[in-house]
């Protein structure tokens, strides 16, 4: 009888979350196989020396060219339209779980594998992402938009586990001095402040919208500001004008090159419209009594409910307060700690309209 193949490709950065998961998955009995992916800056050189240290064959995928023409340029265009962009979770499908796929397969590899906090469940036929344990680093709001035929030959390993786990585990392997190593970039292709990354980037940026008026909610002027593009909704500090009390952006309007202003207050939503969803099941989804949704990285489930439009896009009712409603974010939907799905939340313009008229 063949053996069954037990081959996995691991996405490896060089850090310790993917030393880590090499180190499990060959634990179990896993023929591991690294792949290192350049999409900015240096050669990955931490990544070699880690695989020839664990001891596994190991691949580089330059991949800096496509990551700029998708990845980079959905950040900046994001921006240029006045949302807020997650680049990891466009990236996770787009671009890093589909080169790993590519990869196994040229390699010869059942399965692949990467260092997300986040586990994998079957349930009903369907495999579905769960929260990891580790509610500090879990990363499953990333990955919502992956297909059932890429979740279906993944392999989380650390989803059990806490970061200090993490880091005894490698101190236990011998691995001391990587057990100490800080946390990696939130946004990998970015150091400082994402605004002079868009103005590096696009070196027209400031000449094309320039500078602009911060609004109140009745559309008075109250001062100017450097060009929306730099700002997102819920921002109270850099906004560089004094009011005499808390100011928080409110809305963008890019077509006006208008920041509106105004309390905390004004920032809670009750309802929110969503866009391009992907559920894993939609009879489950809809019917879900305990569904919750987190609106944004590290944010608390809210309890909610959501019905279909007739344009497509999705409507949530908020049945616990929620605020700073950022088109451009995820929303993600999960029932307990299993993700349900997610979607893009869109421009929240004429909801007051919408809620009025299926109320």
């Amino acid at each position: 009888m063949k053996e069954p193949n037990k081959r996995v490709l691991v996405g490896i950065s060089g850090g310790i979350d993917s030393c880590a998961t090499c180190l499990m998955l060959l634990e179990q009995g896993y023929e591991v196989v690294g792949v290192t992916m350049r999409v900015w800056g240096e050669a990955p050189e931490d990544a070699k020396l880690l695989a020839d240290k664990i001891g596994i064959e190991h691949h580089i995928a330059d991949e800096r060219i496509p990551f700029k023409d998708t990845i980079v340029k959905y950040f900046i265009d994001e921006y240029k339209q006045g949302r807020t962009p997650n680049p990891c979770v466009v990236c996770n499908p787009l671009f890093k779980f589909r080169i790993l796929t590519e990869w196994a397969d040229k390699l010869n590899c059942a399965w692949i594998s990467t260092g997300h906090y986040s586990r994998l469940e079957e349930h009903n036929g369907n495999i579905y992402i769960v929260a990891g344990d580790d509610e500090k680093k879990d990363q499953s709001y990333f990955l919502w938009r992956l297909g059932q035929d890429v979740l279906r030959r993944c392999i989380f390993p650390l989803g059990n586990y806490t970061k200090v786990k993490v880091r005894e585990y490698l101190k236990e392997k011998g691995f001391e001095a990587k057990a100490q190593e800080g946390e990696s970039m939130e946004v990998c292709f970015i150091e400082g402040d994402y605004r002079d990354f868009l103005r590096e980037h696009d070196a027209d940026i400031d000449k094309e919208i320039g500078a602009g008026w911060f609004v109140n909610s009745e559309g008075v002027k109250l001062g100017q500001h450097k060009g929306f593009p730099y700002y997102t909704i819920g921002q109270r500090k850099g906004l560089e004008i004094a009011l005499g009390k808390p100011a928080y952006v409110l809305k963008i309007n890019p077509n006006k090159n208008t920041v509106m202003l105004g309390d905390a207050e004004q920032l809670k939503a009750e309802y929110m419209l969503i866009e391009n969803p992907n559920v894993v099941n939609e009879d489950e989804f809809f019917a879900c009594k305990k569904l919750t949704v987190r609106i944004r990285y590290r944010s608390k489930p809210i309890s909610c409910e959501v019905s279909r439009l007739e344009n497509g896009q999705l409507l949530v009712h908020f049945l616990e307060e929620a605020s700073a409603i950022t088109p451009g974010q995820s929303a993600v939907f999960y029932d307990g700690k299993r993700v349900l799905g997610g979607a893009f939340i869109a421009s929240q313009r004429g909801i007051g309209l919408i809620v009025s008229s299926i109320q």
